[in-house]
């Protein structure tokens, strides 16, 4: 499994400024943040108008003979939640996708946030296959996967002797003594042991010092890390503690704990219950514990049973009546609302996304999530963010919540963690999880050695200072390129976002625009019916941002015809 201290690393961005509304001046034209109007709860860039662009050109129209076959095929055994358009893709590289005729795209939209990384990352391809043919891929849970390969011809006679001389001091050395994850040596494999034991010199309690106990074992350990043979055989455990963040001296705030599922809304499924057992276990002596759950509008959590009752989106619920009782909604971005209705003995934890994706991509006001901080801690509530799509270095932070110097109890990540690879996780405080007990959740593909080991290739390249000011960068030169080229258009109101989270408001329905987007050679989505979303791989490139926006104002008289709302 990942160490939590992969979670933990603080990101600070040479570019702060750049991830916060502010007003700027381009092309002689004036753009302020907005916070009147229909959504002054919110922060986004007001428009100034011009002259229409120019025509689209369109460069593909109707499916080929693959496409279509594949897409009749998926109609008739699919069951059809998805409304799918009318594209198969087959490959991809970079910010580029293809199809099944060989047409590229520019990829804008990244699985939905999900590939930051862009398509056939080599460091990613490296690290799913490096796995060999005997690795686990998955165990039950009821046993601790570790993630280490196994050695192979004259690395693993190399390693062998090393660690079998680790073993037998580890015998007579620590006999008797706790070690990192409470296990036994009894059957570690040989070969294993050095890792181990490297876990367990950072993991080790105060009463009882490793490298003064044992100064034979830590010579030993430090030329089995040096030995070349060795370090190919095991996964470099620099890997993981290289992630360690100084969250709780920076900002007196510190995940202690994850629990592993296989998706966002799982994720979010997770905390629903542990903020529930989280106060039965405060307040034992409490005949009915708070359990209400504070969620707000236009917001998305996913679509279990529980994360559906915490969706706004009263079209995704209705279907489905009765869906989880106890569910407050609040007006986003209403401090007044939302102190009202967190109460003491009642309110069990307060939902809250730091930018709205789903519900229009809307950034919080720092005020706001203060607030909610504010009156969890006054009235023993948890605050839970949910950073499935804006985490993850999408905000050009690692966490969008370092934006607003706000931070929760519980938080969950998931779209882009394991580079497409299903994951999600939830990160709590010890004060949480001591709540929680054998039994009370599980997933059963949940943290397994293949998807943990993709996912830390993935963090080790957001989690760089210099990765996540690129982001902040160009999320910016992307905002400025949209206002300077599509400011003028009359149906165009607002482009807002926060790092490559952006989305542009028209005043009619996005369908056509998205059509003939995709027929010149770009993919974008929409989120509504008027909202267009832009999530691009983080590692796009400014040439490939100025690409994407020429082609969105070739494409903007596709709206002149659609007069829906």
């Amino acid at each position: 499994m990942i160490s939590l201290d992969a979670f933990r690393g603080s990101s600070i961005s040479p570019y702060p400024s750049v991830n916060l509304p502010r007003s700027f001046k381009l092309s002689q034209q004036r753009f302020t943040v907005r916070l009147e109007g229909p959504n002054r709860n919110s922060a986004c860039l007001g428009l100034e108008r011009e002259a229409a662009g120019s025509a689209g050109k369109s460069k593909k129209s109707g499916l080929g003979e693959r496409s279509k076959e594949v897409m009749e095929l998926e109609g008739k055994v699919v069951v059809q939640t998805y409304a799918r358009a009318p594209l198969v893709l087959v490959r991809g590289k970079g910010c580029k996708v293809y199809d099944a005729e060989g047409q590229e795209y520019l990829d804008m939209g990244a699985g939905i946030a999900v590939n930051s990384l862009g398509h056939g990352d080599p460091d990613f391809v490296k690290a799913v296959g490096e796995l060999g043919p005997s690795s686990l891929i998955h165990v039950s849970n009821v046993f601790d996967p570790t993630q280490i390969r196994k050695s192979k011809g004259e690395a693993q006679d190399a390693a062998k002797k090393d660690s079998i001389d680790c073993l037998k001091l580890l015998e007579g050395e620590l006999e008797n003594k706790p070690f990192y994850g409470g296990k036994s040596l009894g059957y570690v494999d040989v070969v294993l042991v050095p890792f181990t034991c490297w876990f367990y010199m950072y993991e080790t309690d105060d009463n009882f010092s490793i490298e003064n106990e044992c100064p034979k074992l830590i010579a030993l350990l430090k030329r089995c890390m040096e030995n070349e043979s060795v370090s190919k055989v095991l996964l470099d455990p620099h890997k993981v503690y290289d992630f360690v963040g100084d969250l709780k001296n920076k900002y007196g705030v510190e995940f202690d704990r994850v629990f592993f599922s296989n998706s966002g809304t799982e994720a979010n499924q997770a905390a629903i219950k542990f903020a529930r057992k989280f106060q039965r276990f405060s307040c034992p002596d409490v005949k009915c514990p708070a359990t209400e759950i504070i969620a707000f509008t236009s917001s998305f959590h996913g679509r279990t049973m529980g994360s559906l009752a915490l969706t706004a989106k009263e079209h995704y619920r209705s279907p489905l009546e009765r869906d989880m009782p106890g569910v407050i909604f609040s007006e986003y971005g209403n401090i007044g609302m939302a102190k009202n209705a967190i109460q003491p003995g009642k309110t069990a934890a307060v939902f809250v996304e730091p930018v709205r994706g789903e519900g229009g991509m809307y950034s919080a006001r720092k005020e706001f999530l203060q607030a909610l901080r504010s009156a969890c801690d006054d009235t023993g509530a948890l605050l839970f963010f949910n950073e499935v799509q804006c985490g993850m270095g999408r905000s050009g932070y690692l966490w969008a919540h370092e934006a607003y110097g706000v931070f929760p109890d519980i938080m969950t990540l998931a779209k882009p963690l394991a580079g497409g690879l299903p994951i999600g996780v939830v990160l709590t405080t010890e004060r949480v999880a001591a709540a929680i007990s054998f039994g009370d959740h599980g997933s059963t593909f949940a943290g397994g050695p293949l998807i943990c080991h993709a996912a830390l290739a993935v963090l080790d390249k957001i989690r760089k200072p210099e990765f996540l000011a690129s982001v902040s960068k160009k999320g910016q030169y992307l905002k400025e390129l949209l206002v300077h080229k599509l400011g003028g258009n009359r149906h165009v109101k607002e482009v807002r976002g926060l790092g490559l989270l952006v989305g542009i408001e028209l005043d009619v329905s996005a369908s056509a625009l998205v059509d003939a987007c995709r027929n010149s050679g770009i993919l974008i989505h929409t989120i509504g019916l008027n909202v267009v979303m832009l999530t691009p791989p983080l590692v796009i490139s400014e040439q490939e941002l100025e690409q994407a926006t020429d082609i969105l104002l070739e494409c903007m008289p596709a709206l002149d015809g659609n007069t829906s709302n």
